[in-house]
Parts: C-alpha cells; sequence; structure tokens
C-alpha cells in the first residue's frame, strides 16, 4: 500500500477524534439530563424552540441537528410532557408552529446553571483562546462541501 493510501492513525481520524469528543463533551450533559428525565436530543429541541420562540419542525431539524423522523417522535414526547405545544399556522394550514411551554421554560430554568457550568468548566481547562479557536474550526468544517 502507498502512503498515499494509507490510513491515519485512529488518534489521527477526525471521524474518530470527533466522536471522542463528543462523548467528553456530552457526559456530564447527559448526567445532568437523565435526573430531569430528558434525553439530550429532547433538550436540543427545547433549547432550540425555546431560542426560536414560535418555530416549524423543519427549522427545529435544522437547528437541533435532526432528521424530520426522529423529531416528529421527540415533539410527540415533548408534548405528552407537557414541555411544548404545537399548533396549526393560521396562515398555511399544513404547517405546524411550536411553542415552548410554561412548564418547558421552567425545566430549561431549573438545569440551564448546570448546563452552563459545564460549558464553563470545558472553557476553562481548554483556556478561553483555544476554546473559541475549536469552536470557530469546528463552525468552519460544518460550512465546507466535503
Amino acid at each position: 500500500m502507498s502512503m498515499k493510501n494509507k490510513l491515519p492513525s485512529t488518534s489521527r481520524s477526525l471521524p474518530i477524534a470527533l466522536l471522542r469528543a463528543r462523548e467528553r463533551v456530552m457526559g456530564p450533559i447527559r448526567h445532568l439530563l437523565s435526573d430531569v428525565d430528558l434525553t439530550e436530543q429532547q433538550w436540543r429541541v427545547l433549547r432550540v424552540v425555546q431560542e426560536s420562540g414560535k418555530v416549524d419542525p423543519t427549522e427545529i431539524a435544522e437547528q437541533a441537528c435532526l432528521l424530520l423522523p426522529s423529531l416528529t417522535r421527540i415533539l410527540q414526547k415533548l408534548e405528552q410532557k407537557g414541555l411544548i405545544s404545537r399548533e396549526q399556522d393560521m396562515v398555511d394550514r399544513r404547517r405546524q408552529v411550536i411553542r415552548i411551554t410554561a412548564a418547558g421554560e421552567k425545566i430549561i430554568d431549573a438545569n440551564i446553571a448546570a448546563s452552563i457550568a459545564i460549558v464553563d468548566r470545558t472553557r476553562q481547562k481548554m483556556g478561553e483562546d483555544r476554546y473559541e479557536a475549536l469552536l470557530d474550526l469546528l463552525n468552519q468544517l460544518d460550512e465546507i462541501e466535503l
């Protein structure tokens, strides 16, 4: 096998490094969310809906990095838990509008400080400049077509 076609070692593999980093970051967040009976996907959806005010499922899927079929199930669960409301758009009856409920706001309010503390610990351990540079690089990676 030529050097050109040789795979990098797993310690230098971008997909594996991204998975390792994701697990490192999400471990403490998963632990936090298990105490409030939310999955990380449900939390992401709730945060997107809170941030957006009222929003349609396609926009939620895009912002929360989810496929629409998965999002449909997550929205059903969040609605059953009373954390979001769904209604038809008054202009386009085919379109749904999703809003966070008071109970949804309350669950975010009760957990946002702990979530921010996790982010702050990561930022502190990495150093502000390296943390921001990592976010910039990951956002750039997201914008390029591979």
